[in-house]
């Protein structure tokens, strides 16, 4: 009856996002944690801190390039919540560890501790929970620095810049290659402190997409061929984008979900990144589980399409870019078949997202999957129900 009562109540448009997200995966999976609220309140605090460390490093560097006293310097983070929910996954098996309240008011700095094999040999059972709690914190601060230099190389090589933001008027190219440049170099100095394991694995994650990436143009005439309707064009995007095959599939996934529609050009183009974020925090002897990891991974391909490539829909159409979105609206027969094969698709990779998180006992992870989905609009999509 209760469940019954908030699956209701989730539904419900008159309530915040973020409460009908707890309530939907209270409905959805029977696991209500109030601790999870207080969590996510520390957890927010902490990466914004975080945050705000990273940016003073780009203000820094704006304001010299600039010849200013001073500048105020902003860029969209959303893309750093697997950074956020890692660190809250520490912290609850940390606290549920300790005697005591292992995570303190001050956030631990300094290159964290690391060990070359421990990618091979497990967790580090040695760590108490407080060394835990200083390893994550260390990790979720290079990490957060990591993905969002990565993120700002890409929108300088795609020429976009409307996520870069200063409080004075500049060419914001050269706004955006200073903030990038700047956060390369000192991620660089980090990451030549410690063992060459951590770059590599971090130089895996990235060359992976970017390999992806490269592809870009063979997707777009894809598409352009798929639009002229070319012979056999409509199977080169089933086979080439919707079901390509792995030459190496990544570990710990099974055979159903790499068989996922569009599970292997969306782990390339985004899941990749945060499976390679994932050994880092590993790599420091932290125990991340293969049920978190596949959690994370699979809430994030759901994110990319539900959040990005639906909204982009219509701009993706117009200039070429072949995503799950584009491409099912190609394949399906009519407009009405595209809007539910989208939503259908983002429902598998998100129903699996929340299974996962409550194996791993993250409920802070099964409620913010919960978010992205209710926070989806998809009745911007052709088709959709009026």
């Amino acid at each position: 009856m209760l469940k019954t009562g908030a699956g209701r109540l989730a539904d419900s448009g008159r309530l915040p996002t973020a409460l009908r997200a707890v309530l939907g995966y209270y409905a959805d999976a029977g696991v209500f944690d109030y601790g999870s609220l207080a969590l996510k309140r520390a957890v927010d605090d902490r990466t914004e801190r975080m945050i705000d460390g990273v940016f003073a490093i780009v203000e820094g560097a704006l304001a010299e390039e600039f010849d200013r006293e001073a500048v105020d310097f902003d860029y969209d983070t959303k893309l750093v919540l697997p950074a956020q929910l890692t660190l809250g996954y520490v912290y609850r098996q940390a606290r549920q560890d300790a005697d005591g309240d292992p995570v303190t008011d001050g956030i631990a700095t300094g290159v964290p501790g690391v060990s070359e094999d421990a990618l091979e040999l497990g967790p580090d059972q040695s760590l108490s929970p407080r060394e835990r709690v200083v390893r994550a914190e260390q990790m979720t601060r290079l990490s957060i620095e990591a993905l969002i230099d990565g993120d700002m190389r890409d929108a300088v090589n795609d020429d976009e810049f409307e996520d870069f933001e200063v409080d004075f008027r500049a060419d914001m190219r050269r706004v955006a290659e200073t903030a990038q440049q700047a956060l390369q170099a000192d991620l660089q100095a980090t990451l030549d402190g410690l063992p060459p394991v951590v770059e590599e694995t971090y130089q895996w994650a990235v060359d992976y997409s970017e390999a992806h990436q490269d592809r870009d143009e063979h997707f777009r005439a894809l598409m352009t061929a798929a639009e002229n309707d070319e012979t056999d064009s409509l199977p080169d995007v089933r086979e080439q984008y919707k079901f390509a095959d792995f030459d190496e599939p990544p570990e710990g996934f099974s055979d159903a979900e790499i068989d996922l529609p569009y599970f292997k050009t969306q782990y390339a183009r985004v899941g990749v990144l945060y499976d390679g974020m994932l050994d880092l925090y590993r790599l420091a002897g932290l125990d991340v589980s293969d049920d978190f990891a596949k959690a994370i991974v699979l809430a994030i391909i759901g994110a990319q399409i539900w959040l990005d490539d639906v909204d982009d829909y219509a701009d993706d159409r117009r200039e070429g870019q072949l995503t799950p979105v584009t491409a099912e609206y190609l394949l399906a027969p009519d407009d009405e078949a595209g809007y539910r094969r989208v939503v259908d698709i983002t429902e598998q990779y998100l129903d699996l997202a929340k299974e996962y998180a409550t194996r791993a006992d993250s409920p802070l992870t099964g409620v913010a999957v919960e978010y992205i989905y209710r926070s989806g609009e998809p009745e911007v999509l052709p088709g959709a129900p009026k």
